[in-house]
């Protein structure tokens, strides 16, 4: 049955409203919101299970999300809303009409599994900006990285703006969190090679490396880059080598740049 909500005063829209704004409200409620089509469905496919799915039939038909979303629409609670109460729990423009509230996943270090014996990480350190992790995990799933690791995280990876600028690429892949001690300690007992993109005298070009075995990308904030803690352990402290007169680029280029060499030099093993 598909109830109805056509008051912005509603307990729920208020509820919803507090979760999009409040990082501490997600994880108290262990609930967070996803919106648009298509990070819906990939939320979907990631294993994660939707509480309540809230729809404007002005914009969508249920019938068109159920045959987005299958069967799993008559096990999960239904609301359409009218456009008033819609408008005030769209977070972006060009919304799709559909909202869902999913069961907060949020994973650590000690949950990650490599299922490949040759795995390829990609490590962020204390990432500032929730675009410039979404832009970093839409770059992860580009490049086929098996995991997606957060050192010293300072915002969940549910928040609003991570999901709407990843495009849902923080359901695509196993997203983990933990110290980057955790993390280091990790990495070495996996007998995976650290890379760490860092500008200081032990840099060597990204071109003069080998990234075919284990490999784990490290990169750290616009700001202040890696801390010595990760420089210090780095197996290799790498650096792409620049043609023009500044230093550097925006860390999801870098991760870019770095990654697909490594994906290229992957590629050319297989062959």
């Amino acid at each position: 049955m598909i109830k109805s909500i056509s008051s912005p005063t509603n307990p729920l829209i208020k509820n919803i409203v507090h979760l999009t704004d409040k990082s501490r409200a997600r994880k108290d409620s262990g609930t967070f919101v996803v919106e648009g089509q298509r990070e819906i469905l990939l939320a979907l496919k990631g294993g994660y299970l939707p509480k309540t799915i809230i729809f404007n039939p002005t914009i969508v038909s249920f019938n068109h999300l159920l045959d987005l979303y299958g069967n799993i629409l008559f096990d999960t609670e239904m609301i359409e809303v009218t456009n008033l109460v819609y408008n005030k729990i769209a977070y972006r423009e060009g919304t799709e009409g559909v909202i869902a509230m999913f069961s907060y996943n949020e994973k650590h270090i000690e949950d990650l599994v490599l299922k490949n014996n040759n795995p390829f990480i990609l490590v962020a350190e204390a990432p500032e900006k929730p675009g410039n992790i979404g832009a970093l995990l839409r770059t992860a799933d580009a490049a086929g990285v098996d995991a997606f690791i957060i050192a010293n995280p300072n915002t969940d990876i549910f928040n609003p703006n991570i999901i709407r600028s990843s495009v849902g690429g923080v359901f695509t892949k196993q997203v983990v969190s933990g110290t980057s001690m955790e993390i280091i300690t990790f990495l070495k007992k996996q007998k995976i090679k650290i890379f760490c993109a860092t500008i200081n005298d032990s840099s060597v070009s990204i071109y003069d490396q080998d990234y075919t075995g284990p490999t784990a990308l490290v990169v750290g904030t616009e700001s202040t880059g890696l801390s010595e803690e990760w420089v210090n352990v780095a197996d290799h402290n790498i650096i792409i080598p620049m043609q023009g007169q500044l230093d550097s680029v925006n860390v999801s280029v870098s991760a870019a740049i770095i990654l697909f060499e490594a994906v290229r030099q992957r590629m050319l093993i297989k062959k």
